[in-house]
C-alpha cells in the first residue's frame, strides 16, 4: 500500500506474493462458474509473474465494494459496470474484499454461521469478473473495524468465553481466534485454488505496519521517496526474496492541505513509472493497484481517495497509459482485445 493522506505521507507496502501465495478454501461459490469462459491460471517463475508462457505485470485497482453490492438486485449492475470500465482501460487485477463478519449482509454471521445470499453475491463478482476477463485479489479479513474484521472475532470469542484478552490483536494470538479464523477458509466446500479467476488472496485488509510520516516537505521531495521507496523493496524482491512484490494500494487524499487534482495525477505517474520501469528490466515490481475505483452514487463508500476514473479524464487516460506500455513491452493478455485499437490511438 502506498498511501499520501491528511497531509502526510503513508508509504505501505501490500505484499501479495512476496512471501508466497495464499489460496484458501471458500465455498459454495461454484453454481454458475464451469459455464463460464476460462481465463488462464498465473503463475510464478521467481520474481516474475507467468501468464500464458509470458511476464505478467499487473495494472489495477481498487473496488472493495463488490460482493456487498451483489447481494441486492437492483445494485448488481454497479458491479458489471465498473468492471467493463476496468477491462476497457486495459486493467487486469481488482483486489476487493472477500468477507463481512457480523455486520449487516454479513458472509460470516458467527463463527461457522454463512449467509447463503451472500455467497451467492461473492459468486457473481467471481463470473462478472471472469466475464470481462479481470482477475481478482481477495481479501478475507480486515484489520480495521469496518465490515466486521478481527474486532468481531475478539467480540464473538468474549462471548462465547474463551477469549483470552480484549486486545483486538488477540485476534493474531488467541487459540480460539485462529481456530474460528481457520474454520472460515477450511470448512467450505468449493476450493478457490481451482478458480483461474482468483490470482491470490490476502489474509488481511490493513495489517499492523510502521511509516515514515512527512509533515513539511515539498510535494515532489515527497514523490522522490515515495519512488525511492519502492525501488528498496523492488530491490528486496529480486536479491533477498526471489519472489513479485506488489503495491496493491495507493492514492492521494483529497484532504490534503492544498491539494489540487494535479498533485493526484503525478502520484499515480510516479507510482506507475516505477512498475514500468521494474517490467522494462523483468524486475520484482509486479504491479500497483490504484485505491479506489467508484461509479456514480456510491458517496457512501467513498472515502478521501476515491474517483470515478470516467469522470477523472487525467487519471484515467494515465491508467490507460500504462496498460498499453505494459502491453507493449510484454504483450497484451487474451482479455486485453481492446487494447489494440485502444492504444493505437496513444502513440
Amino acid at each position: 500500500m502506498v498511501v499520501a493522506g491528511n497531509g502526510l505521507f503513508y508509504p505501505i507496502l501490500g505484499f501479495v506474493s512476496c512471501v508466497a501465495f495464499i489460496y484458501l478454501s471458500f465455498g459454495n461459490l461454484g453454481s454458475n462458474v464451469s459455464d463460464e469462459k476460462k481465463l488462464s491460471f498465473v503463475g510464478r517463475n521467481g520474481a516474475q509473474f507467468m501468464l500464458d508462457g509470458k511476464a505478467f505485470y499487473i495494472n489495477g485497482w481498487n473496488s472493495y465494494w463488490l460482493m456487498d453490492q451483489s447481494v441486492d438486485a437492483y445494485r448488481k449492475p454497479r458491479v458489471r459496470k465498473i468492471l467493463q470500465a476496468g477491462a476497457k482501460m486495459g486493467l487486469t487485477v481488482c483486489r476487493t474484499w472477500a468477507f463481512n463478519d457480523g455486520e449487516y449482509n454479513a458472509l460470516q454471521i458467527s463463527p461457522g454461521h454463512f449467509n447463503e445470499e451472500v455467497f451467492k453475491a461473492l459468486d457473481h463478482v467471481i463470473v462478472e469478473a471472469r466475464q470481462q476477463g479481470i482477475r481478482l485479489l481477495l481479501c478475507l479479513v480486515n484489520n480495521l473495524q469496518a465490515y466486521g474484521g478481527k474486532t468481531q472475532y475478539v467480540k464473538w470469542a468474549w462471548e462465547e468465553g474463551v477469549g483470552l484478552s480484549a486486545s483486538n490483536d488477540s485476534f493474531f494470538f488467541d487459540p480460539s481466534i485462529r481456530n474460528y479464523f481457520k474454520n472460515y477458509v477450511k470448512e467450505q466446500n468449493v476450493a478457490l485454488l481451482f478458480d483461474d479467476t482468483v490470482i491470490a488472496q490476502s489474509i488481511s485488509n490493513e495489517l499492523p505496519k510502521r511509516a515514515p510520516k512527512f509533515h513539511d516537505e515539498e510535494f515532489h521531495e515527497n514523490l522522490k521517496f515515495v519512488s525511492k521507496w519502492m525501488r528498496s523493496h523492488i530491490e528486496d524482491g529480486d536479491n533477498e526474496l526471489n519472489k513479485p512484490v506488489m503495491f496493491t494500494e495507493y492514492g492521494l487524499s483529497n484532504q490534503n492541505k492544498d491539494f489540487e487534482p494535479s498533485q493526484r495525477e503525478r502520484f499515480y505517474k510516479t507510482i506507475l513509472d516505477v512498475i514500468y520501469k521494474s517490467a522494462k528490466k523483468n524486475r520484482s515490481g509486479a504491479g500497483a493497484l490504484a485505491w479506489q475505483f467508484l461509479v456514480e452514487g456510491m458517496d457512501e463508500y467513498n472515502d478521501e481517495f476515491g474517483i470515478v476514473p470516467w469522470k477523472r479524464p487525467s487519471e484515467y487516460k494515465i491508467m490507460v497509459e500504462q496498460s498499453c506500455r505494459l502491453a507493449r513491452l510484454k504483450g497484451p493478455t487474451q482479455q486485453q482485445r481492446n487494447l489494440k485499437d485502444l492504444c493505437s490511438q496513444r502513440k
